[in-house]
């Protein structure tokens, strides 16, 4: 376990607490469609992950209180981004599924933003580069501890 209260471990996550801040919010505004918040293509985005999911399941995994997610469905479903369908073993659920329209728009954004990082990508050395592929799995993880 890496010592946090000084030196280069605390100075280490500092640099990357600050870093993965500032290039999420750069890639955040690297959007296809400006009315959808980022917390909208946040859940649009674990729907094409997980497949359809109740909003109770898209509130865990989103880390929203429920009620706040049952808006944001209702908002996704108004701009036919979403459907709400029975729950298969239990009517007092509803299931949430993307659309077609969902899943392009989600596929464009991917590409726009994968473009826009691929561009700042190519500043870097091969020895950057390498390192930054080796980092990738590892901040995957930590995206989803």
């Amino acid at each position: 376990m890496p010592d946090l209260s000084h030196g280069d471990d605390a100075a280490a996550v500092n640099s990357l607490r600050s870093a993965v801040m500032r290039l999420s919010r750069r890639l955040k505004h690297q959007r296809v469609d400006e009315s959808l918040s980022p917390t909208e293509m946040s859940v649009l985005g674990t729907l094409a992950g997980c497949g359809s999911a109740t909003p109770g399941e898209l509130a865990r995994k989103e880390h929203v209180q429920p009620p706040s997610m049952t808006r944001i469905v209702a908002l996704l479903e108004a701009k036919g981004l979403v459907r709400l369908e029975p729950h298969p073993e239990d009517r007092r659920q509803k299931v949430v599924t993307s659309t077609e329209q969902a899943e392009t728009m989600l596929l464009e954004s991917r590409r726009k933003r994968n473009a826009w990082l691929a561009n700042l990508v190519d500043g870097l050395d091969e020895d950057e580069w390498a390192k930054l592929r080796e980092a990738a799995p590892v901040l995957e993880k930590l995206a989803h501890l």
